[in-house]
């Protein structure tokens, strides 16, 4: 009775660092063949176009609906301090920080880390990747690098566009809803932003790309037979990159912005 608490606890333990192990052993596979040929270049520009492209009215739609909820926020709690001035600055340096790439990170892990997990999970229930083995075909190179290059190469672009909308979404309600000056609002926020800020917003997208890329993959490839696991490893994989981009956000905010 005494140690069965802990002999359960001690397998929870020994299961999250296995899971975490095949993790890192699938992502270093991908890494791996990266540089390595063949090039599948087409599956690479298809990937581009449905990550990137297709991802744009879902990210336009969130940040410009965060970027005035922000500033609406900002200048009724200023307001209790007369510090409505500030709204500008700190919609433009909570957006492009921390909401511009949390919430596209999340959007990615929403719509791309689950269309790639069914994708590749019904191809595993299809026996589709058993006929890529059979033709000499590694699915790693051919399924997982063509969606991970185009993660690493499209969501910081998503996560650039992201902030710029949230923060002409703060623009519009600060200057038509709270009566802020339209050339001072501008000049506030681009004086405000420093180089370091923009930089850790694209970093934080190329890393918050390639981990809802990989759980994506990496769900879909290792997923179990039949419906049920095609939903299992779509779900699993949503979890997880959702879990991890939030992880990594706080680990990189700490690197670029001393704690």
């Amino acid at each position: 009775m005494i140690t069965a608490p802990l002999a359960a606890l001690g397998r929870a333990v020994i299961g999250l660092l296995a899971a975490i192990g095949r993790v890192a052993i699938f992502a270093g596979q991908i890494a791996g063949h990266i540089f390595r040929p063949p090039f599948y270049f087409k599956e690479t520009l298809h990937s581009i176009v449905n990550i990137g492209y297709f991802s744009l009215p879902v990210v336009g739609l969130t940040s410009i609906f965060t970027g005035g909820a922000l500033a609406l926020q900002i200048y009724a709690g200023g307001a209790r301090f007369s510090a409505e001035a500030v709204v500008p600055q700190i919609v433009a340096i909570g957006m492009v920080r921390e909401l511009g790439p949390v919430l596209v990170g999340l959007m990615i892990a929403a719509r791309v880390t689950s269309s790639i997990a069914a994708e590749i999970a019904t191809m595993r229930v299809t026996e589709q990747i058993d006929a890529l083995v059979t033709l000499s075909t590694n699915p790693i190179k051919y399924l997982a690098v063509p969606r991970v290059v185009a993660a690493l190469i499209t969501v910081p672009i998503l996560v650039g566009i992201g902030d710029i909308i949230g923060i002409f979404g703060g623009y519009i309600i600060g200057t038509g809803s709270l009566g802020f000056n339209s050339a001072a609002y501008l000049h506030n926020t681009a004086n405000f932003l420093e180089p370091l800020d923009i930089i850790s917003s694209l970093a934080k997208g190329a890393v918050f790309g390639v981990i809802a890329a990989v759980m994506g993959c990496y769900y879909g490839i290792n997923s179990g037979r039949g419906a049920q696991g095609v939903g299992r490893a779509t779900k699993g994989a949503v979890e997880a990159a959702a879990v991890l981009i939030l992880a990594a956000n706080f680990i990189l905010t700490g690197v670029f912005f001393s704690i």
